[in-house]
């Protein structure tokens, strides 16, 4: 590759020659989330109703972003008497990993500052402290602790970093961005914003609806924009928020990612970060709730919000109550039990709830038709004993990118850390979205794929910046292998009825899942976390 230099010099070498220098790989972990749960309900199809039963009054499937913030709104407005049943991964695409004085994300590494429209998050965010005041104001203040410090973002091109991740302002970048922040400003004849955050509030306008009807590239083309540095700036967008590029997403999608945020963003940062990417957040939601552990053995139910460990099998809806089979691992042994529920929210991955929720189609979803389109990503974390020599001596940002990378970069975790002198130890957090082949191909290659093989995907930019010295500065990594990362936007997204049908439907059973928006930010899932906490409320008073 043209901008394959790093600071050795070296393009990229075989891994033979890697295995000779050091030894053969470094110690590495891979992690398969979810895995040991499907392949229990893949292997052992329930039957028999699990004889234990229990009772409860709000019962939340799922433990992401969803979950969360339907616990919080729940707790909120006083409705403690809640279980939320973790599900395979707590926090979901939201988990950290720790080791020792050192914390990393495993999945999502920040939350953009949230649009006006986002009123939701902005109020979450004000009663966890992190929105400090103006919460209704276009520029709200927040914990400058949480901001990304500088330098924010930096891009290796041409063998030299830039402060900007768009290599050049080219004429086609500036008619671009003109019209992003044209958009950004700018209402359908429904008085809606043409693309907001959730995209449930964006307009309804055919005119600009019809930008679903094409790929991003195929706009790009028809509008003339050709610039080589824009359209991968683009590309690298696409993939970065929605897993799939220019190829692939919708073209109201990939303005959608622009022209969404134009209002939002202050003046000397863009996102809020923890050393442990969302988990951080996702933990300070939790604390709030102020969750009692429990186990599906000891279950009792009590008036206060309760969290255990466990996953659904099974997902009856009947018109008192709604009946969820649960499973949970207790060492090698497995514990069901039968939970009756006055209100479920199934804040699960749809993909998932297809399987579990009894008869799905009668709520109008038909998983053959409408499920959405997944995208695979792997989240690597490089545990190192000490720092890279950086090119000419540049600072480390807290996101680095490289140009035609065929990841997405790394983020450094100990960025926000504020010490006289670096920490002796750090992690380098690499996100790689998965896009050389179809998604199903590439989920069959990862169930397939040895250690070697993934730590060549999950190291390729890391390599084309340092060069073979960057594996003597490495102590170990762990990989996380996420087939179903993200739900990504393609075209034709909002003729998906079922999406639709699932979004407004109410009954004892609730919906909630970024996944009902077509793609997966904290933002949309959220929202319906939201929406379902307040149907629920409103419901009981009234």
């Amino acid at each position: 590759m043209a901008h394959a230099l790093g600071l050795s010099g070296a393009t990229l070498i075989p891994w033979s020659i890697y295995q000779h220098k050091f030894g053969g790989l470094p110690p590495v972990n891979v992690d398969y989330p979810g895995m040991a749960a499907g392949h229990y309900l893949r292997d052992h199809p329930i039957h028999h109703k699990p004889v234990t039963e229990h009772q409860c009054d709000i019962l939340i499937l799922g433990s992401g972003a969803a979950a969360l913030t339907a616990a919080w709104q729940l707790k909120k407005q006083g409705k403690i008497g809640f279980v939320m049943l973790e599900g395979p991964e707590p926090n979901g695409n939201n988990a950290g990993g720790y080791d020792r004085e050192l914390s990393f994300p495993t999945g999502a590494h920040y939350l953009s500052l949230p649009s006006e429209q986002s009123s939701h998050v902005r109020e979450l965010l004000s009663d966890l402290g992190i929105l400090k005041q103006n919460m209704d104001q276009a520029r709200p203040a927040y914990d400058e602790r949480l901001l990304t410090n500088a330098p924010e973002g930096r891009l290796l091109y041409q063998g030299q970093w830039l402060s900007d991740l768009l290599p050049a302002q080219d004429q086609d970048s500036i008619r671009f961005f003109k019209l992003v922040h044209q958009l950004g400003r700018s209402t359908g004849q429904d008085k809606q914003p043409l693309f907001a955050i959730p995209v449930a509030l964006s307009s309804q306008d055919a005119q600009w609806r019809q930008l679903d009807q094409l790929t991003f590239r195929q706009w790009l083309d028809q509008n003339d924009y050709h610039s080589a540095t824009l359209r991968w700036y683009l590309n690298y967008c696409c993939r970065d928020d929605y897993g799939q590029g220019i190829d692939q997403v919708s073209a109201w999608a990939g303005l959608h990612y622009f022209a969404s945020r134009v209002q939002s963003q202050a003046e000397h940062a863009s996102y809020l970060v923890w050393p442990d990417g969302l988990a951080g957040l996702s933990n300070k939601i939790r604390a709030y709730i102020n969750f009692q552990g429990t186990n599906i053995q000891e279950f009792q139910s009590q008036p206060i919000p309760q969290a255990m460990a466990g996953f659904a099998t099974k997902i009856i809806e009947h018109p008192d109550y709604v009946e969820v089979w649960t499973a949970s691992y207790y060492g090698q042994q497995i514990h069901t039990a039968c939970f009756k529920a006055r209100q479920v929210i199934c804040a699960m991955p749809l993909y998932m709830a297809a399987r579990l929720v009894e008869n799905i189609q009668q709520y109008g979803f038909d998983p053959s038709q409408h499920l959405p389109a997944y995208a695979p990503w792997l989240v690597s974390n490089f545990t190192l004993k000490q720092y890279p020599e950086e090119l000419k001596n540049e600072p480390l940002a807290w996101d680095n990118v490289v140009y035609e990378g065929k990841g997405l970069g790394y983020v450094v975790a100990t960025h926000q850390w504020i010490r006289v002198a670096k920490p002796p130890r750090t992690v380098f957090t690499a996100y790689t979205a998965l896009d050389f082949d179809k998604p199903d191909k590439i989920r069959y290659w990862l169930r397939h794929a040895s250690k070697k093989e993934l730590l060549e995907k999950a190291s390729d930019d890391l390599l084309q910046v340092y060069g073979k010295r960057f594996w003597q500065c490495v102590e170990h990594v762990n990989i996380t292998v996420r087939g179903h990362a993200m739900a990504t936007p393609l075209p034709r997204r909002f003729e998906n009825t079922g999406l639709l049908a699932l979004q407004q439907h109410h009954s004892r059973l609730l919906f909630a899942h970024a996944d009902l928006s077509g793609y997966s930010i904290f933002e949309e899932a959220a929202w319906w976390g939201y929406q379902a906490a307040k149907h629920i409320i409103k419901q009981d008073l009234g």
